[in-house]
């Protein structure tokens, strides 16, 4: 708390007010004019374009009083100082993923995706009816930074691989693309983690400078055409069963909004976090179907005893950061315990109606 206490007084927070200055609440007849930074590639299939949505949706639900533009990664800031750039407020708003900010804040982390953990409907539920949007905002509070959920990849593919995966000791010496806490566990199982923006990512399998990496689902993954670098497609998405991306949204600049605007801002979010999810669930298996019967591509399941492995360690890793300090912890708590209790709700649900479908 004391480090928290300083961190406003003394740093980040006054760097978060860098390029803002104390905005005077707009009227009705002010237009202002936004600008968006994203980690994904311009225009890329349904990340790029679910953040193209949120700044369209903003515009036009504010008549454009607010017109957002939306910037690609390397556009206006590499992918991976998105948040940097919300901060400072080189950029009002931000689109993203949490655990892309571990090197800065580790606890954001369970806001964005926890291996084994809750898939996007539950993560949603947590969010926004279990206490996790108020833990949320104070984890960015000292940045500056208001944060939103603004899409989910619902559960991803384990990824794609060129060395058959056939026992554990398969993990051992692996170079894989994985970000956040997956990475962590793959590394405990003797891999070594890579964290690359998605642009990199085919050129780095083809060329072997890694031999493995994930990115999101089959829609994603043929438009990038990993297919073209990779000879194996590995499944389930062990380390991300639910990943909520997330808007960001430079503190300041929000509170300068009038009231209205305000709740427009945080609607449309809502809106893209939902209409995300629904979208790769409605193209992913055409793009499977596409990856199996034109490019022959080979689709595996992980063996059970690595998936029993990975999880065990991914529970290792988890607990380690809960425990790591207090702000980690508190969030954990919440999540862990709301977890728990939609588990035992979804085992006579969700869970038995699929298995019975």
């Amino acid at each position: 708390m004391k480090r928290r206490d300083f961190i406003k007084k003394a740093g980040i927070g006054s760097i978060a007010a860098g390029s803002i200055s104390a905005p005077a609440i707009v009227n009705a007849n002010t237009k202002l004019k936004w600008k968006m930074v994203t980690t994904w590639p311009k225009n890329f299939p349904v990340l790029g374009t679910g953040a193209n949505q949120l700044a369209t949706a903003i515009t036009d639900m504010t008549d454009g009083r607010v017109k957002v533009k939306v910037y690609g990664a390397g556009e206006l800031v590499p992918a991976f100082e998105v948040f940097d750039a919300v901060s400072r407020g080189t950029a009002q708003i931000g689109h993203g993923a949490a655990y892309y900010w571990k090197g800065k804040i580790e606890e954001a982390q369970f806001f964005s995706t926890v291996p084994f953990g809750m898939n996007s409907q539950e993560m949603t539920a947590w969010l926004y009816h279990g206490g996790g949007m108020p833990l949320w905002e104070e984890t960015y509070e000292p940045f500056g930074v208001l944060p939103a959920a603004a899409g989910n990849t619902t559960v991803q593919m384990a990824g794609w691989f060129n060395k058959e995966i056939n026992s554990v000791k398969d993990l051992n010496g692996l170079k894989m693309r994985i970000p956040g806490l997956g990475g962590e566990v793959l590394k405990r199982a003797g891999g070594t983690p890579v964290n690359l923006p998605g642009g990199e990512l085919f050129t780095s399998l083809k060329t072997g400078a890694i031999d493995a990496t994930e990115w999101v689902g089959p829609y994603n993954d043929l438009a990038f055409g990993l297919h073209k670098a990779a000879k194996y497609y590995y499944y389930p998405g062990w380390h991300e069963p639910g990943t909520t991306l997330e808007a960001l949204i430079n503190k300041k600049a929000f509170a300068g909004l009038s009231k209205d605007l305000q709740v427009i801002v945080r609607n449309a979010c809502k809106m893209v976090n939902q209409d995300m999810s629904t979208e790769f669930t409605a193209k992913n298996n055409a793009a499977l179907d596409t990856l199996i019967n034109k490019h022959k591509v080979d689709v595996r399941q992980l063996p059970d005893d690595v998936l029993a492995k990975l999880q065990a360690l991914s529970e290792e890793v988890v607990s380690e950061l809960a425990d790591k300090n207090p702000a980690a912890k508190k969030i954990y708590s919440s999540y862990d315990k709301f977890r728990k209790q939609v588990m035992a709700w979804h085992e006579i649900s969700e869970k038995i109606y699929f298995n019975v479908r």
